[in-house]
């Protein structure tokens, strides 16, 4: 299951593109009133539920949808050996929460990294290495199944890349959608970010929208 193919890597990238595509169609930009007027964040109007899935977080507790109600949270999915993606985009996403600190932490926006390779990454090392780049930001894997079963229903994708000729087989590496999901207070699929991602904008956005929620919910 995991150890495919070139091929079966860009079929499976090229779904989640369509799938994506197709959802982006479907639902459309945000034309409500509700939400601000957007820069990095793309919404999709309406928010979309997603199915039941749990994940295991750092401190060794659950991460089921439930937890992720009451804020904005952004998943990316990654692991800890990658090279350069995932680095950078956590480094990007920690200027981006610096921005944001100054909201009230009930209701503050929250990166949820999601290791796609446990088999590497334990717990302690995700939570470790996430902590690392921002220590608000929250860190999960679990088993592959899962893990498929959570990265489909954002649209996203992710496949083992055996280790080059010659190399140990311990290191190989993992392609993975470079896209960020984006959750909203319910706990539903209600966009995406796509790279080149731009920190201010991201955080002005989630400001904005973390604001507009708040003042909802005091109406």
């Amino acid at each position: 299951m995991f150890n495919r193919t070139t091929v079966l890597i860009l079929i499976a990238a090229l779904a989640a593109a369509l799938g994506l595509w197709a959802a982006q169609r479907h639902f459309g930009p945000v034309t409500s009133s509700r939400w601000p007027q957007t820069q990095a964040v793309r919404l999709f109007e309406p928010a979309r539920e997603l199915p039941s899935f749990s994940l295991r977080q750092s401190d060794g507790t659950a991460l089921v949808p439930g937890e992720l109600k009451g804020h904005w949270t952004l998943v990316f999915l990654g692991f800890t050996h990658c090279p350069d993606v995932c680095p950078t985009t956590l480094a990007e996403m920690a200027r981006a929460q610096k921005q944001w600190a100054a909201l009230p932490e009930a209701t503050r926006p929250r990166v949820l990294f999601v290791s796609v390779d446990p088999e590497r990454d334990t717990p302690d090392r995700i939570g470790e290495y996430a902590h690392a780049f921002h220590r608000d930001t929250l860190a999960a894997t679990a088993d592959i199944p899962a893990l498929e079963g959570f990265a489909k229903s954002l649209s996203m994708v992710f496949a083992k890349v055996p280790a080059p000729d010659g190399a140990p087989a311990d290191q190989y590496s993992v392609d993975h959608s470079a896209s960020m999901a984006v959750l909203d207070p319910q706990g539903r699929m209600a966009g995406i970010i796509q790279p080149p991602l731009d920190p201010k904008a991201i955080a002005a956005d989630m400001t904005a929208l973390t604001q507009a929620a708040a003042g909802a919910r005091t109406e």
